[in-house]
């Protein structure tokens, strides 16, 4: 038994957080690793064909939003948070002017549309953070 194992009485239930982070190059070369982690994750929460595609298009659609202002030769990263009905994603570059996406564009309507609740905040050296949220049940288009 470790000593942090001893530390947590007995019958304690530990919640545990589901995230997967991945970081890669801040270049449109490497989106396809995280259209593809996306799918994968989506599809372990049960979401629908119609959803996922939602998804990876508006992490697609993300990215090329951040990447337009990354700082070059810095990562970007992706952070994936599942709960038992929703995926968080949160995508961050560091920025060269630490300018939040417009929300009065095309792009900015298209990605609501595909992911439902998003949000743009500035965090410390001009990182830019893209926060998606997608729950099951909630593909763009849906009567």
């Amino acid at each position: 038994m470790t000593e942090e194992t001893a530390a947590i009485p007995a019958g304690t239930k530990l919640s545990v957080r589901d995230v997967v982070t991945v970081k890669l190059p801040a270049a449109g070369a490497y989106l396809s690793v995280l259209r593809t982690a996306t799918a994968g994750l989506a599809a372990r929460l049960d979401f629908t064909l119609d959803e996922i595609e939602d998804l990876r298009i508006a992490v697609d659609e993300a990215c090329a939003m951040l990447l337009a202002q990354a700082v070059p030769g810095t990562d970007l990263t992706c952070e994936f948070e599942l709960t038992g009905e929703a995926m968080r994603i949160a995508v961050s570059v560091l920025t060269v002017n630490g300018a939040v996406p417009s929300r009065d564009t095309f792009a900015w309507t298209v990605l609501s549309s595909l992911a439902g609740e998003v949000d743009a905040q500035v965090g410390p050296d001009d990182r830019v953070t893209v926060t998606l949220q997608k729950r099951r049940g909630t593909t763009a288009g849906a009567s």
